[in-house]
Formats: structure tokens, C-alpha cells, sequence
């Protein structure tokens, strides 16, 4: 695969799933900012297009056959499958874990840290959005793109959507990732990119680790539909 510095980084994603590693080591927003040129992508970060390229043709090298899922290729079903039964699940289990966890830390440490506040907050607000935001997917959008699937593979009229077209859900939650995307930024920049003071205890740095993880999971989340579920969802409509 040769990887064209005019592709946007949600493409190079999507064709190319351990890229979205090697972006976010780079520091590169491949989800939200998926529309981004890779050359647009590396400017903003302040990274050589070199470096960026070079690290991502070694990963794509060292990449073993099977050992991403090319959902490009698979049936939507299986895909909305996958997000469900891993990323919906995983929001809704580390969520309310993260609160808690954020709740005794403030406890512990909110006087002489004040930021902390703002962590808790930041993530209660954005873990709310967060639920109601699965739910419309999985009750609107997920079962209306299932429909359609199965009316194309069984080569039958598309249902009717109550939306009117599939763009329009599409456009909302869409926009609705872009303010997880900046709930996301806020929380490191509150922190300083997570990093503890000389202070902090086990909790401390356990609360930062489990918003660290619960942000990789959410731009692979977030990139599977942007750039993949969203796209496909799109264009299969448009051919009916």
C-alpha cells in the first residue's frame, strides 16, 4: 500500500488499521479530525511528514495477516456487532468506574489540587453525553442501517426512514463526536497531558490512567464510525 500524504487520515485508517496506533503516538487525531490531510494532520501536530510516513510504512510492514480487522471489506452488521458489543460495553462499565474513582480522589486531594474538580466534572458531562449518545445509536441509527443492509443484500426496496435520509442521524452524531473530541483535549489540558504531581497516591495515578485508557478506546471507537460505519452507511443509501 503506498500511503499518499493527500489522503486524509481517516482514510489512511480506515485502509490501514494499525495506523490508528502509530497516530496516536504521533499525537495525530485520526477520529474527529479524520478529514485532515496526513500532510495537514503532521503540520498541525508539529511532526515531520517523514517521520510520519516512515512510522507508519515500518508498522504496516510488520503487520501479520488477520491480525486487524479490515472492516471495510465485512458486513456492516458485523461491524455494528463489534462497536456494540466492545466499545458501547466498555463506555458503560468504565464510566461510571472512572466517576467514582474521580469522586475519591477529589476527596482526597481536590484541596491541594484543584484541577481535579474540573477532571470530575469534564468526565461526568462527557460520560453523560456519552450514554445518551449509545443509546440513540443503538435504538435510531444501528437498527435503520441494519434494515437497509438486509434490504440490499436480499435485493428488496430500502425501509423507510423516519429521518428521512440516513445523513441526517449520521450529521448529528457526528457532531456530537466532535464534542467528545474536545471533552477529550479539555481533560488533558486540564491535566497537562496526565501527568501526576510529586504528591499524587495509587488512586491519583490510577484515575489518570483509566481517562488515558478510556480515551484510546473512544477515538478507535469513534474512528470505526466516522470513517468506516458512517461512510459505508452513506454510500449504500445513495446507491438504492
Amino acid at each position: 500500500m503506498t500511503i499518499a500524504t493527500t489522503k486524509t487520515v481517516g482514510e489512511i485508517a480506515a485502509a490501514m488499521p494499525s495506523a490508528t496506533r502509530e497516530f496516536e503516538k504521533l499525537g495525530i487525531d485520526y477520529c474527529c479530525g479524520g478529514s485532515r490531510t496526513l500532510g495537514e494532520a503532521c503540520a498541525q501536530a508539529n511532526i515531520s511528514i517523514d517521520e510520519a510516513l516512515t512510522r507508519l510504512e515500518k508498522s504496516l510492514a510488520s503487520t501479520q495477516p488477520g491480525e486487524s480487522s479490515d472492516w471495510q471489506n465485512q458486513l456492516l452488521a458485523d461491524l455494528i456487532a463489534h462497536i456494540t458489543s466492545t466499545h458501547h460495553v466498555f463506555v458503560r462499565e468504565e464510566g461510571p468506574r472512572i466517576e467514582a474513582l474521580a469522586a475519591k480522589v477529589v476527596g482526597v486531594h481536590g484541596k491541594n489540587h484543584p484541577e481535579l474538580l474540573q477532571v470530575q466534572q469534564t468526565f461526568s458531562a462527557l460520560a453523560e453525553e456519552l450514554r445518551v449518545h449509545l443509546m440513540k445509536e443503538e435504538q435510531v441509527l444501528f437498527p435503520y442501517v441494519l434494515r437497509m443492509e438486509e434490504s440490499v443484500v436480499a435485493g428488496e426496496p430500502a425501509p423507510p426512514a423516519m429521518f428521512g435520509s440516513v445523513v441526517n442521524p449520521v450529521r448529528m452524531m457526528m457532531q456530537e463526536h466532535d464534542g467528545a473530541g474536545d471533552s477529550l483535549r479539555s481533560l488533558r489540558a486540564i491535566t497537562s497531558d496526565y501527568k501526576l504531581p510529586e504528591d499524587a497516591c495509587i488512586s491519583y495515578g490510577t484515575l489518570y490512567q483509566a481517562i488515558q485508557g478510556f480515551e484510546a478506546d473512544l477515538h478507535q471507537h469513534i474512528h470505526l464510525e466516522n470513517n468506516i460505519l458512517f461512510p459505508r452507511a452513506v454510500a449504500m443509501e445513495a446507491r438504492r
